[in-house]
């Protein structure tokens, strides 16, 4: 069974979104904090590690 105070506050977020303006928001930069490593990278540290194991 459907709880009524749920659908209304379904319908009033349904409501707000709509009403929400877009052009408001500010453009950002995304950034990415941790990159993964490049091929070349992995491959020096597998030399690395593979030296230490002799």
């Amino acid at each position: 069974l459907l709880d009524p105070s749920t659908s209304m506050s379904n319908k009033l977020n349904k409501t707000e979104m709509e009403k929400f303006d877009k052009s408001k928001l500010k453009k950002t930069e995304t950034q990415e904090k941790n990159p993964l490593p490049s091929k070349g990278m992995i491959g020096h540290e597998k030399q690395a590690g593979a030296s230490l194991m002799r």
